[in-house]
Formats: structure tokens, C-alpha cells, sequence
């Protein structure tokens, strides 16, 4: 291992360059659908020697270091998102006639400004590097601060976030209760980089002591919290997931919508599963219904005669919204709840829209120049101001999230935990089947486990499932099948943490890791003078 970790801090050139590109793209084998979390000591192990070497030049100054380990933050960060998000340039090859053009732009020029936040954390962390497990203990902290702040910075996109290698299957999810995603990217990092002491000799028994009594209270709390009893639900609501299973291509043709909406409500109206009861809910995925529902009368009677009496249909549309005289009309990604009688009895809309396929960002300037929606709309959506929760005849509260608003923490409201569960309706299948869909149903779990409340997910193409508060799939349908799923919720997990308290933990871990290397680099200035 010495001679390895000395030929990589040695490294210079393409060479070097070859390696920190690697190293990332090689973690990307930490996330779904692979799952090879151990692909993550290799990623780290590399890194934190790349910076040993970038740190260890006695002829640079300070920013000639801080400049050198940026680069290196970056290229690994290149790596890394280039081989776990390439997958987001299948949405333009549907319309590629007119969409071609950007693909450079979502395969290579995404990760490329992903990458520099990663720039920052190595470069942050160079700041604390000291020769022991120090230097670990600097990398951890910085990484999580930086994963924190991707996730709001320019409307933030935390997808893949480095704690997210770390949570494989929900035994290995449940500390995300405490600590949240960001808490779990510091575990997950200084867990990871504990090898590169192997090579390095200094700090070596502390450091791997250290990373294994972590990863021991990882894998204990989590059978610990495992072995816990769900509330009981006396009044438990019983859900039909409804997975149509419509190719992209075919949703995207207004000569099919009529045909799509009926196959919807065919299989809404299939008998219950066997051993299950008649669904109280049924949900349909993101934008199921084809058209302006409110504007339809004919489409909800057709629900209505679908529905039979007391059930209620959930259901992703788009709905419009009159501006004024002389103004467009505003058009809002939404989710609709019909009665049996036909009736639209709450709707919520969309918080966080994604930027260049629901809105264009500085809409002035890049329009002049082209660029324009994935998806055709005039004017493309607006976002609703807050989040609210629909409330069912049966006093049972339910919150949506339309498609990636489940990956943002921050998108959680406060009052969660009074809610019956949270509802995830998404259409994948802008995607295909890549590693794209799979990532975001792991993304969606593990928002199960650290509100402790259960989640129904309904995709257009799958994944769609029942999951419950510890990240566990009860009923699902995979990638591209067509189906239903019919199950009863379970009720929230025993004992689960809010959000705030999630902060707390998060602030406290960052303050004794930053504390920890604080130390350590004290400690080497002085031995250096």
C-alpha cells in the first residue's frame, strides 16, 4: 500500500489527471442500480493521496495548494457525475431533432459545474491537511458543508449524494434519521477514506479505529431501529398504486391521450389483489390525466363512474390557472384529488420545478438565443409559493411530492410527521431504463427513513411501491412493468427524529470533525517549526 499511495502523490500530468477522473467515476458504482458501495474506499482512498501530494509540494504557497487541490476536487468530482448522471441525456434523445444539440451540454456540462463544489470541499479541506487522520477528519467535515449547500445553492440538485454510497439496503439506511443525508455524507467520507492510512503509516491505528467504531454504531442502529415495532394504525388507509406503464414517445402524441386515460382507469378498476381490500386511495403517477382536467367535465364523470363510493383518486395533471385579462394563463404541475362523485375535492402543485424542463432559468436572455422546455408549454410552469398537504374526507392528511422534490431535504415540511404519509407520484420515463429511475427510487426510500413516514410512490414506467418508515418495500412494481399495486400503509416509526434535531446532529458532527482537525493541523505546524 506505501508504494502505491507513493506512486499516486507522485503523479503528474495526464497521468494524474487519469487518476482523479477515475476515482470519481469509479464511485459511481456505489449508487443503483449496481449498489457496490465498496466502490467508494477506492474513490476516497485515491483522493485523499492525490491531495497528499498536492499539499506536500514544499515550493508551492498557499494558494498555489488551495489552487492544485481544487483542480483535483474537481476532476474527481467530473468523474463522479459523468459516470452516475450521463443517464439525464436519454430525455433529450426523445425529441432529438431539436434537443440533440444539447446533449454535450446535459452529459458533460452538468458535471462540470457539479464539479466544482466538490472543487471547493478538497480545496476547503486542504485549509485543515495534516499528515494523520487529521486530514480525514478535514475531508469529512468539507464534504458534508459542501453536500449541504448543493442541495439549495442555484435551487440546488443534491442527486447522488456522497451519503447516499453509504445506504445500500435499509439496514444500512437507518442513521439518516439522525443525521440526515448530509450527516450521512461526513460518515460516509471519513468511513471511506480510512484505507488511505494504510498507505501513509501516520495516524493509521487512531484513524481505522475510528472509521470501524463508526461503521459499527452504522450497521448497530440500524438493526437496532429495525428490530423496533411500527405505530399501530387502527384506521390505516389501503392505497392502489397504478403503473401504466406508457412509453414516453407514446405520452408525448395527442392522438394517444384519449386511449392512455382509459387504460388508467382500467386498471383502477381492477377487482383488489388477492388478500388485499378495496382501496380507500387510488394514485396515479405525474401527470397522468392528458389533458386540462377542470376544463373535461366528460373525463371526470369518467372517474366518477371508475370510482366506487367513498374512494378517492389521486392523480398527477396539469392545471391552469386564468391570469387576468390580457395575461397568459399560468399552468402548474399538480397533483388533483377526485371524489366518486367526480368532484375535485384538493389539489396541490409543484414547489420546486426543474429548471430547463419546466421553466427556463434567466427565461430573457436564453430564449433569445433558443433555448427552450423540455416540455411544451407556453410560457412553460409556474411554481406554487408552498407546499400543501391534501386533506382527505377522512380527516387523514397527505403530502406530494411531483417527481424530484423528493430528493430535497429541505422540501420537507415541519409538520410531516402529522401526516399519514408522503405521496411521490414521478414519470421516469423521460429516462429509459438506466440507472436514472433506479437512483431515484433509492433517493425516495431513503426520505421514508429519515421522516419515519411512509411513502407511496407512483411512477409512469416504475419503480413504483409501498415503502415504510425504515425504508422497506412492502408491495412494488419494477422498471417498465404495467400493473397495480394494492396494499394497507403501516403507521410512522417508533421514535423518529424531527428535522430539527437532524440539524442539530448534523451542525454538532460537522463541529467535531472540524474541531478534530483543527487539532491535528495545530499539531503539525508546530512539529513543522
Amino acid at each position: 500500500m506505501e508504494r502505491l499511495a507513493g506512486r499516486i502523490m507522485l503523479s503528474s500530468g495526464f497521468g494524474r489527471t487519469f487518476i482523479a477522473i477515475g476515482a470519481g467515476a469509479v464511485g459511481a458504482l456505489a449508487f443503483p442500480p449496481f449498489g457496490f458501495f465498496a466502490s467508494l474506499f477506492i474513490s476516497f482512498t485515491l483522493l485523499v493521496w492525490l491531495v497528499d501530494g498536492a499539499t506536500g509540494n514544499p515550493d508551492g504557497g498557499l494558494w498555489s495548494r488551495g489552487w492544485k487541490t481544487f483542480v483535483i476536487g474537481w476532476l474527481f468530482g467530473f468523474g463522479y457525475f459523468v459516470a452516475g448522471l450521463w443517464w439525464l441525456g436519454n430525455a433529450l434523445l426523445l425529441e432529438a431533432d431539436e434537443f440533440a444539440w444539447a446533449l454535450p451540454l446535459a452529459i458533460l456540462g452538468l458535471p462540470a459545474c457539479l464539479a466544482i463544489f466538490y472543487g471547493f470541499a478538497v480545496m476547503l479541506a486542504n485549509l485543515l491537511w495534516s499528515d494523520g487522520w487529521g486530514r480525514i477528519a478535514a475531508l469529512s467535515a468539507s464534504f458534508g458543508l459542501i453536500e449541504w449547500l448543493r442541495s439549495f445553492v442555484l435551487t440546488g440538485f443534491p442527486w447522488n449524494t456522497v451519503g447516499f454510497g453509504l445506504m445500500p439496503i435499509p439496514l444500512m439506511m437507518q442513521t439518516s434519521n439522525l443525521i440526515g443525508i448530509f450527516g450521512m455524507s461526513m460518515l460516509a467520507v471519513l468511513i471511506f477514506s480510512a484505507p488511505a492510512l494504510l498507505g501513509t503509516k501516520k495516524g493509521m491505528v487512531p484513524g481505522l479505529c475510528i472509521a470501524a467504531l463508526a461503521m459499527a454504531f452504522h450497521l448497530g442502529y440500524g438493526l437496532y431501529r429495525l428490530s423496533q415495532p411500527l405505530v399501530a394504525d387502527g384506521s390505516a388507509l389501503t392505497v392502489r398504486i397504478v403503473q401504466p406503464g406508457i412509453d414516453q414517445s407514446r405520452k408525448m402524441l395527442n392522438a394517444d391521450r384519449a386511449e392512455i386515460f382509459k387504460e388508467h382507469l382500467r386498471l383502477s378498476a381492477l377487482p383488489p389483489t388477492e388478500g388485499q381490500k378495496r382501496p380507500d386511495v387510488i394514485v396515479w403517477p405525474e401527470t397522468s390525466v392528458p389533458f386540462i382536467l377542470t376544463q373535461n367535465p366528460d373525463a371526470l364523470e369518467e372517474i366518477s363512474k371508475t370510482l366506487e363510493d367513498g374512494q378517492i383518486l389521486l392523480t398527477g395533471a396539469v392545471r391552469m390557472e386564468d391570469a387576468g385579462a390580457g395575461h397568459a394563463p399560468r399552468y402548474y404541475n399538480s397533483v388533483y384529488a377526485v371524489d366518486s362523485q367526480g368532484q375535485i375535492i384538493g389539489a396541490t402543485d409543484k414547489v420546486h420545478l426543474v429548471p430547463f424542463g419546466e421553466y427556463v432559468p434567466f427565461e430573457n436572455i436564453l430564449r433569445s438565443f433558443g433555448v427552450d422546455n423540455l416540455i411544451s408549454l407556453p410560457g412553460g410552469f409556474s411554481p406554487a409559493a408552498t407546499r400543501e398537504a391534501i386533506t382527505l374526507p377522512s380527516g387523514k392528511k397527505l403530502y406530494s411530492f411531483i417527481c424530484y422534490e423528493i430528493i430535497f431535504p429541505g422540501e420537507v415540511p415541519d409538520d410531516i410527521t402529522t401526516s399519514t404519509a408522503i405521496v411521490n407520484v414521478t414519470n421516469d420515463g423521460w429516462f429509459g431504463n438506466t440507472p436514472g429511475p433506479y437512483q431515484h427510487f433509492q433517493q425516495a426510500r431513503v426520505r421514508a427513513v429519515e421522516t419515519g413516514i411512509p411513502v407511496i410512490r407512483a411512477a409512469n414506467t416504475g419503480i413504483s411501491a409501498i415503502i415504510d418508515p425504515l425504508g422497506r418495500i412492502v408491495a412494488g412494481l419494477d422498471y417498465g412493468q404495467k400493473g397495480i399495486i394494492d396494499s394497507t400503509l403501516s403507521g410512522p416509526a417508533t421514535g423518529a427524529l424531527t428535522a430539527d434535531m437532524r440539524h442539530i446532529h448534523f451542525w454538532l458532527l460537522f463541529a467535531l470533525l472540524l474541531v478534530c482537525s483543527m487539532i491535528a493541523r495545530t499539531g503539525l505546524m508546530k512539529r513543522e517549526n
